[in-house]
Formats: C-alpha cells, sequence, structure tokens
C-alpha cells in the first residue's frame, strides 16, 4: 500500500485546462518520492494516457448541476454526496499527507473528504475567474495557487500565485528557438478546445483561404476539431489547395506549438501556458460562453506584452481573422517580438513552484 512514501491525492474535472496541470504537478511529485493518486471521472480518463504509469487512478462517478436531464440534476446531490462518503471512507484507510483539487465536479469528493478529515488540502485555480468549485471551496483549503495573477477570489480565502504548470512534455520544447515567418513553408496551429472548437472550424479555413496568393501557398495547417467537424473542415483546407492536418485531438501538442509561425487558440488557461513557455504568437478568441467570461481575463496578460492578439467571439469573422493572420505572417520582426514577448510571460518553474507548496503544506518541505 503505502511503502512509507507520502501520498498526495490530486482531484481533477475532465478537461485539459483541469488534467494538463494535475499532470505537471504529478510528473514533479512522482520525482520527489511521492506515491500519486489521481481521482478523476470518465471523460478525465480520456488523458490519464498522458500521466506516469505509476499514478494510481481512481474514477468516481460524475455529477453536475450544470448539464444532463433535470431527473439527473435532481439526482446530483446524492451522487455527491455517495462520492464523498467513498472518498472520507477511503482516505480514512489510506489518510493522504495531501490533496490538491484542480476543478471541475470530480474534485468535490476528494476536497470535501480532505475538510471533513482536516487533511492538508488546497486548489489549483487556473483562471482569472475560478469556476463553480474551486469557488466553493476557496475559503475550505490551505491555500488557492492561483495560475493568472490577479484571480477573483471569495473574501478571506488565501491565496498565491504560482503560475500553471506545463507537462514535461511542453517543459522540453520550452524557448525552443522560433522561426520567424518568411519565405518558405510555415506552419499554422489551430486549437480550440473541447467545448469552444466549433466556431474555428467555422471561420479559420475560410480565413486561410482568403489569405493572398504568395502566402496562401506556403501555409500548412495543423487544425483540432470537433470529430463531427473533421470532414468539411478537411475539405475545406482542400478547397483552397491547403496542406491540412485535421484530427480531433492532437498528443503532440508541444511539438506542434514549437514548429507553428503562428497559433490560433482559445484563451483557455493550460493553452495560453504551454504558449507562453514555448514562446510563439498567437491569435486569441476567447471562448464567450466560458463561465464569468474568464477566458478573456486569461488572454489580458499575453495581450498586453505584446505576445498575442484577441479577437472577441462576437468580432470574429473571416474577413477580421485573415487580416490578423496576414498582419503577423507577413512581418517577421514583428512576429520575432511576439515570440520572444510570449517567452517573457512563461512560468516554467511553476510545477517546482506548486510542488514546493505542496510539500510545505504537508510538513514535509524546508519551509514547514
Amino acid at each position: 500500500m503505502s511503502d512509507g512514501k507520502p501520498l498526495l491525492v490530486i482531484a481533477a474535472g475532465g478537461t485539459g485546462g483541469h488534467m494538463f496541470p494535475a499532470q505537471a504537478l504529478a510528473e514533479v511529485m512522482l520525482r520527489r518520492g511521492w506515491r500519486v493518486r489521481l481521482s478523476t471521472d470518465a471523460r478525465g480518463a480520456r488523458y490519464v494516457g498522458g500521466f506516469p504509469h505509476s499514478v494510481e487512478v481512481e474514477q468516481v462517478a460524475s455529477a453536475t448541476f450544470a448539464r444532463g436531464t433535470l431527473f439527473n440534476k435532481l439526482l446530483a446531490p446524492l451522487h455527491i454526496a455517495g462520492g464523498v462518503l467513498g472518498a472520507t471512507l477511503r482516505m480514512l484507510r489510506d489518510k493522504p499527507d495531501m490533496v490538491v483539487g484542480f476543478g471541475g465536479y470530480p474534485t468535490i469528493p476528494a476536497l470535501a473528504a480532505a475538510w471533513i478529515l482536516r487533511r492538508p488540502r488546497m486548489v489549483h485555480e487556473q483562471n482569472g475567474v475560478p469556476g463553480r468549485v474551486n469557488r466553493l471551496f476557496a475559503r475550505r483549503v490551505d491555500v488557492v495557487a492561483c495560475g493568472t495573477w490577479p484571480t477573483e477570489l471569495p473574501e478571506g480565502a488565501r491565496s498565491e500565485h504560482v503560475g500553471n504548470p506545463v507537462r514535461a512534455a511542453v517543459m522540453e520544447r520550452g524557448g525552443a528557438p522560433y522561426i520567424p515567418p518568411g519565405d518558405y513553408p510555415m506552419s499554422l496551429l489551430v486549437i480550440g478546445g473541447s467545448q469552444g472548437a466549433r466556431i474555428l472550424s467555422d471561420v479559420v479555413p475560410g480565413a486561410v483561404a482568403a489569405l493572398p496568393d504568395d502566402m496562401l501557398g506556403r501555409i500548412r495547417v495543423s487544425h483540432q476539431a470537433r470529430e463531427e467537424d473533421i470532414e468539411r473542415v478537411a475539405r475545406a483546407y482542400a478547397g483552397a489547395g491547403v496542406d491540412a492536418d485535421v484530427q480531433p485531438f492532437f498528443r503532440d501538442v508541444p511539438a506542434r506549438i514549437s514548429e507553428a509561425q503562428l497559433v490560433i487558440s482559445r484563451a483557455g488557461a493550460s493553452s495560453l501556458a504551454d504558449i507562453a513557455v514555448i514562446g510563439r504568437p498567437a491569435i486569441l478568441i476567447p471562448y464567450a460562453a466560458a463561465a464569468a467570461d474568464h477566458q478573456t481575463a486569461n488572454a489580458r496578460g499575453l495581450v498586453e506584452a505584446g505576445a498575442a492578439i484577441r479577437i472577441p467571439e462576437h468580432r470574429l469573422d473571416e474577413a477580421t481573422l485573415s487580416e490578423q493572420i496576414a498582419a503577423v505572417l507577413g512581418d517577421a520582426r514583428g512576429a520575432q517580438l511576439m515570440a520572444q514577448a510570449a517567452l517573457a510571460q512563461g512560468m516554467p518553474d511553476a510545477p517546482q513552484h506548486l510542488a514546493d507548496m505542496v510539500e510545505n503544506l504537508a510538513g514535509r518541505g524546508p519551509n514547514a
């Protein structure tokens, strides 16, 4: 069971924005000699393949008041109560030295059990505006580690800015030399996140097709699209004579970011952290339906630093986007400056900083 190693329980909901920072922390804590247990739901299980094999995985039933039928919403409190009871019993059998939640409903059981049993606990909030679950627990944990600064937290919550941890695969590409756009093949990467990809699939192919012919002939595209949109997106690029790789999920996103002359992305906190640590120019389209418009808050740092161009979703159309793509790819010096500005915003030490907080709160660090 314990083999004498301290135990960290990581709880994270099933999106890349929650799971990627959780993976980054797991990688560091394993190297520091900890056992790591991940608690997530069926959606999160899709990302488990990226975690180190020695991470113990427990899948919890997901319950949310925000989605599903009325009947399922009425049952949500019972699912959550059952999850809390199960997590409490597991923690009584195998006491964690630290519990860290990364947001999403699947984190409720672990954080509630840690609060009941008074185990050391913290949450990491990726966004400038916290999600419902992290807001609920902000004053019930020892500290909130903030990925975006400033973060709007409830009064009385203790917080510390650590940045958004990036995975080892991103760190390996950190600061990779940027090849500015020029008279040679150029790579454009389009990443949209699971919820916000549809509008990018609607607009980006047409915007690329509208580029000047000399630029269009030198562009190749990697485009992450929803499964149901792949065929029409691929057809749109082919119709414009553009070499495009269209997939529902890229497992080598860090490599594709490092090879890109320009990234078009939603403004999810994890994607922005990857872009900054690697250091690439970006056009950001914050997801308008994001809770409390947190993606606009996320984008502020890169935009104000001159590393990214922000296009609000209500202003996004093919002509506007095409103009901005051409502006970046047609100005080698400006693109180089954007890449440098992005790199200056990166926080590559975020995983180590977060791991230090974990050890100190657990009474096992140098400052404990």
